[in-house]
């Protein structure tokens, strides 16, 4: 399978990404940069976190105006894989990607630490390696988290089964205590109503080695490849 990885100018987890995939998984892996429109044949796009454009305006708001972002929202359209990681979920968000936004830190901290992630769906291109209901331990490492959504449109998110990770307790209890950026519903990760664009805060790229503390980010990538394996046969 063939991964294309954005790069934007100010980009920092760019490489950490490529490194996951490439060398932890074997996978064919390309960087892309902002000011291009190839994809070059990716299977599935990444656009990993970060502080794209220094963050200027609001998280994502630049980047979404990038060369590369209207090739991502036409390989989207199409039903390409796109997934976007911290400043990617807050730019898929800012594209019209996704439903919703990403706000301060409810505490306006910047956090960077474990958390404990509920799947909440274990039948989707993103979580099929998974099992519903498991506690997968992810890091953060932000200061705009906080998702946020109005009424009409939380109630379609919930209804329409599009949030894949909650912010839960280690034994999958959702509180507040384990809620890190004040989200609406501990929302961690979601997926358009198509379920082809996968946004989520934490950071999965950072737990692909035990080296690093974790391998349960692996859940995730092998998941794209398994729905990928799938759709060829």
């Amino acid at each position: 399978m063939k991964f294309g990885v954005v790069v934007f100018p100010g980009s920092n987890c760019d490489h950490d990404t490529y490194h996951a995939l490439s060398h932890g998984m074997d996978q064919e892996t390309r960087l892309l940069w902002h000011a291009e429109t190839d994809l070059q044949g990716a299977d599935a796009i990444i656009i990993p976190g970060g502080f794209s454009y220094g963050d200027y305006l609001r998280c994502g708001a630049i980047a979404r105006f990038s060369p590369v972002m209207e090739a991502v929202e036409n390989f989207a359209g199409a039903g390409g894989m796109v997934f976007g990681i911290c400043n990617g979920f807050q730019i898929l968000c800012e594209s019209g990607l996704l439903p919703g936004i990403l706000l301060r830190n409810n505490h306006l901290q910047f956090r960077c630490q474990w958390t404990d992630l509920r799947i909440e769906r274990a039948d989707t291109a993103f979580t099929n390696a998974a099992i519903e209901g498991e506690v997968i331990r992810v890091p953060i490492s932000h200061g705009e988290g906080n998702f946020y959504a109005d009424d009409q449109t939380l109630k379609s998110i919930e209804g329409n089964g599009q949030v894949l990770f909650r912010y839960s307790s280690s034994n999958g209890d959702i509180t507040a205590s384990s809620n890190p950026n004040g989200s609406v519903n501990n929302i961690a990760g979601i997926t358009n109503l198509d379920g082809n664009v996968l946004g989520m805060m934490p950071h999965p790229e950072r737990c692909c080695d035990l080296l690093l503390g974790g391998e349960d980010g692996q859940k995730i990538f092998r998941s794209i490849l398994n729905s990928k394996m799938q759709n060829r046969s």
